[in-house]
């Protein structure tokens, strides 16, 4: 402090982010940490079942994502069988529910693919999803992973470990629940060719 000019001066020897700041950081370390590994490299991803038996769905049981898959359904296939693990999606909790369901949907041998979803919400909120744990048991999953957490623009570490990111929990019910709609149309295609093969045979017969 320097009295005559009533100055201050400061010597920073240290600087740390605080809040959302140093969450970040953490996220970069932690995706780096694993890129170098080898965790995330594209070769290493399974495709994505067109037509699945059933599908595993790990999220929370009263959130909007729940909901918003539910009615993708509906909408797209009514039929498709749908297995839901109930877990908690974000506090101290979150990691380790989401960890033993993906070791009991990994314990069945009738589901083909497994949706990991999530609404949308700030780091804090979506913190668990950068769990390197859950990014190893992403990458050791029998059956592929597809996540749906947040929205477009956030990104977490198990997005990046599974075989298919969706931006949305809409999108990933979109990109893993068959459009029977195309289906229906493809079969009313072939009934109406076939019904004009046989009404041009029965004309040539006679």
């Amino acid at each position: 402090i320097y009295a005559q000019g009533g100055s201050y001066q400061i010597y920073v020897e240290d600087l740390q982010g605080e809040g959302t700041g140093d969450l970040y950081t953490k996220f970069l370390e932690i995706k780096q940490r694993l890129a170098d590994e080898g965790l995330f490299d594209e070769r290493n991803r399974r495709p994505i079942p067109v037509h699945p038996e059933k599908i595993a769905v790990i999220t929370s049981p009263t959130g909007a994502a729940i909901r918003d898959i539910i009615k993708v359904l509906k909408t797209r296939n009514p039929g498709q069988s749908l297995v839901i693990y109930p877990v908690s999606v974000q506090g101290e909790a979150s990691e380790g529910e989401v960890l033993k369901a993906m070791a009991q949907v990994n314990l069945r041998d009738d589901l083909s693919t497994l949706i990991l979803a999530r609404g949308g919400g700030s780091i804090e909120d979506l913190w668990s999803f950068n769990s390197e744990k859950i990014a190893y048991a992403i990458r050791a999953s029998k059956i592929p992973v597809v996540t749906g957490i947040g929205h477009d623009i956030d990104f977490t570490i198990a997005d990046f470990a599974a075989d298919l990111r969706a931006a949305t929990p809409s999108q990933a019910a979109e990109l893993t629940i068959p459009n029977t709609s195309v289906y229906l149309d493809a079969v009313t295609e072939v009934r109406r060719r076939l019904h004009q093969g046989m009404a041009q045979r029965l004309r040539q017969a006679t």
